[in-house]
C-alpha cells in the first residue's frame, strides 16, 4: 500500500494519496487547486497515474483541484452523488465500495457539517472530513448543517468503528497529524462519551465563530468541481493560485 498525508498550509487542509502498487493507479482524496503541482509531482515520484480525484464534501474553506486535475491529467472526479454535480463522473453512495485495484473505499454518510458529507474508511483508517477532526468537529451554522444531525453521525456511525483505526481529517490547525477513534472518544472537547446531545448543541450555538471568509467563492466553485473566480480579491489569492509545498507525512 501506498500512502501519503500532504498539507496545504492556506487553508489547514489534508490531502491524502493513495497507491495501488499493482496498477499504478493512484486516488487523491480532497485535493486543494493550490497544491496540484506538488501533488502531481509526489504521485509522479510515486511511479503511478492518477487515475481519481474524490471529495468528502462540497467545501467551504479552499477550492477542490478535482477539475483541474481531470483537465490536466485526465483523472475522473468522485463525489458523493447526493450532491447531484454535473461534474462528477462517479458519485459515490454509502454501502456501495469505490474500489480502484488494491484500494477500496467504504463511503460512509456522515452529515451535520454538511447535509452531503461522506467519510470514508480505508482499511484500518478513516478519512473523517470535516465531520470529525482531531478533539474537535467542523462547524454547523452553513451549508445545511445540524448539529444534531452531526452529533448522531459521529456517535452512531464514526464512534461505532474499531477503537483502533486511524482518525485521519480533513484539517488540523494545531499540526497534528492523526488520531483514534478511541483518542477521540476520551479527548475530543466537543464529542467525548461523556458529552450528551444538549451540551454538544449548546458548545455549537455557542461558538461564535465569525463568517467563513472565502465560504461565498468555494461553495459555488467546489459545485462545479473545482473553478476559481475571476472576480477573487486581492486578499484571498493565496487560496487559489497554486503553490508547491513538499509537506507530508
Amino acid at each position: 500500500m501506498i500512502f501519503r498525508q500532504l498539507f496545504e498550509p492556506v487553508s489547514s487542509t489534508y490531502t491524502y494519496l493513495l497507491g495501488c502498487e499493482e496498477t499504478g493507479q493512484a486516488v487523491l482524496v480532497d485535493p486543494v487547486i493550490n497544491s496540484i503541482e506538488r501533488d502531481l509531482e509526489e504521485v509522479s515520484r510515486l511511479g503511478m497515474k492518477l487515475a481519481y480525484t474524490v471529495d468528502t464534501h462540497i467545501h467551504a474553506d479552499h477550492i477542490t483541484s478535482a477539475l483541474e486535475l481531470k483537465n490536466k491529467v485526465g483523472s475522473q472526479i468522485v463525489t458523493p452523488a447526493m450532491e447531484r454535480l454535473d461534474c462528477t463522473d462517479l458519485g459515490i453512495e454509502e454501502g456501495v465500495p469505490f474500489q480502484v485495484g488494491s484500494i477500496r473505499l467504504d463511503p460512509m454518510h456522515t452529515p451535520g457539517h454538511t447535509d452531503g458529507h461522506f467519510a470514508y474508511v480505508f482499511q484500518d483508517r478513516i478519512f473523517t472530513g470535516d465531520a470529525l477532526l482531531i478533539e474537535g468537529c467542523g462547524r454547523t451554522d452553513f451549508q445545511n448543517g445540524d448539529s444534531e444531525t452531526l452529533y448522531r453521525s459521529v456517535k452512531e456511525k464514526l464512534f461505532a468503528l474499531p477503537d483502533d483505526y486511524l482518525v485521519y481529517p480533513a484539517h488540523d490547525y494545531k499540526q497534528r497529524r492523526v488520531s483514534t477513534i478511541a483518542q477521540e472518544k476520551d479527548r475530543n472537547e466537543r464529542l467525548n462519551k461523556e458529552i450528551s446531545l444538549g451540551e454538544f448543541q449548546r458548545i455549537m450555538e455557542n461558538l461564535n465563530l465569525p463568517y467563513p471568509k472565502f465560504i461565498d467563492y468555494a461553495v459555488p466553485g467546489n459545485q462545479q468541481c473545482g473553478v476559481c473566480p475571476s472576480d477573487l480579491p486581492e486578499k484571498l489569492k493565496e487560496y487559489c493560485e497554486q503553490m508547491s509545498f513538499s509537506q507530508q507525512g
